[in-house]
């Protein structure tokens, strides 16, 4: 199995061709027929890859009866291949001690790299990985950096060391210059110096850079100091729709929003800013009924389905995301004809609350409507069905007068809301954010 085909990543030094829009041009706006022609190829080549090599691909698919002989087209993929889950992973693994979980289809001596998952939605799982063209997580961010602007001599801030994996090579075959500045928590008014002494076309900002920036609105003129970007790009704790419009709107920077492609990469935001693009050249993404796991039309919502196509290491195939979706496979007004999903929740988001659900989604929305709160920063306590719901606010202090009155007025707005009892304890929103065990990740649910 060649997993390089398509996706090396091109060296862009020189001017491109006619159409500057696109890294890659021809896969970018390849029909839908290109498009599945290659996901049929690169599948038909995987089944029998990954059954030779991955004791645990050998395993699930043994036990439903199937062989590389029983996959003849897609359609025998998606009618005959079973799913899995991470639960499945971690069953494996503890049975066998294999720490890839039975994934790995290569020798260890052959890896160049082990980053991991976040663990946002458990223990992180290791991502194997070969770089004998470019790392896998990076490469296709190429064509999302490239839509978003970034051309060769522009330079970019890059926090030293990596995050879940490294980017300097990237950005170097893109022509860009890293200039390396820590992005850690507390370091955000060095971030706003080094934009403008190092006139910064790029940054990946995260929730805590987003708040400090916020901060510093009394000391400077964030939107001043932002506009030599010509766009950010956002992943990891979600921003909230009042910081969001925010940092669009009041302090100008063209936000490109990421998520996950279903653990086989990123997905990334277009020009149009409405959904996530899926580059289906590295991913076949499915989407089914959560409850009967009959596939759904394009826009009908239904669980994530993914597979990798361009990971020859340790692929995902037909893994359960999750993840709530609608997916869209229309070409959207930019030219790109890759799909397009976006992210309604989680299976099992719901919160059994006095005999209620209650999602996230709608704690979230009545948290950052009160001024004091608009940060959206919240914690609910949850360890199963309970009786009202426990939850941590995090309040601003310089927006903050009596934070009874506050707990008071947010108790209220949330319960009336909700239809639940409230217990809220007031927390300074560092204190909140301190407990977060990366800058990326902020649990919204916890146990205790």
């Amino acid at each position: 199995m060649n997993a390089s085909v398509d996706v090396e990543v091109i060296d862009r030094k020189a001017p491109p061709g006619d159409d500057d829009r696109f890294f890659e041009p021809e896969i970018e706006t390849a029909s839908r027929e290109q498009i599945e022609a290659l996901q049929e190829q690169r599948i038909l080549e995987l089944v029998p890859y990954a059954w030779e090599r991955s004791a645990f691909y050998r395993e699930l698919w043994s036990a439903a009866g199937i062989t590389p002989e029983s996959v003849k087209s897609i359609q025998d993929f998606v009618n005959k291949v079973p799913t899995f889950t991470k639960d499945d992973l971690r069953a494996f693994r503890a049975r066998t001690g294999d720490p890839f979980a039975g994934l790995l289809c290569v020798d260890r001596s052959e890896l160049t790299s082990i980053t991991s998952t976040s663990g946002s939605t458990g223990a992180p799982e290791p991502i194997p990985e070969i770089w004998d063209t470019a790392p896998p997580l990076p490469t296709i961010a190429a064509r999302d950096l490239w839509g978003l602007g970034l051309r060769p001599g522009d330079r970019v801030l890059q926090p030293p060391g990596c995050f879940r994996n490294y980017y300097e090579g990237l950005l170097q075959r893109l022509g860009l210059v890293p200039v390396f500045i820590s992005g850690w928590i507390g370091q955000g008014e060095q971030i706003l110096h080094a934009i403008q002494k190092y006139d910064i076309r790029y940054l990946q900002l995260f929730l805590p850079t987003v708040l400090e920036f916020e901060k510093l609105e009394a000391k400077y003129d964030i939107r001043t100091m932002l506009a030599p970007l010509k766009g950010a790009s956002f992943a990891g704790m979600p921003l909230g729709k009042a910081l969001e419009q925010k940092v669009r709107q009041e302090w100008g920077v063209n936000l490109y929003v990421y998520t996950s492609a279903g653990d086989t990469g990123t997905a990334w935001e277009g020009l149009e800013h409405d959904g996530y693009h899926l580059w289906e050249d590295t991913v076949f993404a499915e989407a089914i009924d959560p409850v009967t796991d009959e596939p759904v039309g394009d826009n009908e919502l239904g669980e994530l389905i993914s597979t990798d196509l361009d990971n020859n290491a340790a692929p995902y195939i037909r893994f359960r995301t999750g993840d709530l979706v609608r997916l869209n496979r229309e070409p959207v007004p930019s030219g790109r004809t890759h799909a397009r999903m976006w992210i309604v929740g989680r299976r099992g988001d719901e919160l059994l609350i006095a005999g209620r659900a209650i999602m996230v989604s709608d704690v979230w929305e009545r948290v950052e409507s009160l001024p004091e709160l608009s940060d959206g920063m919240f914690q609910i306590v949850y360890a199963g069905e309970s009786p009202q719901l426990t939850i941590r606010l995090g309040y601003a202090p310089e927006r903050t007068g009596d934070i009874e009155e506050l707990r008071l007025r947010a108790s209220r707005k949330l319960q009336e809301g909700l239809g639940v009892p409230i217990d809220a304890k007031m927390v300074d929103a560092d204190e909140l954010l301190a407990t977060s065990k990366s800058v990326a990740k902020f649990s919204r649910v916890v146990k205790a």
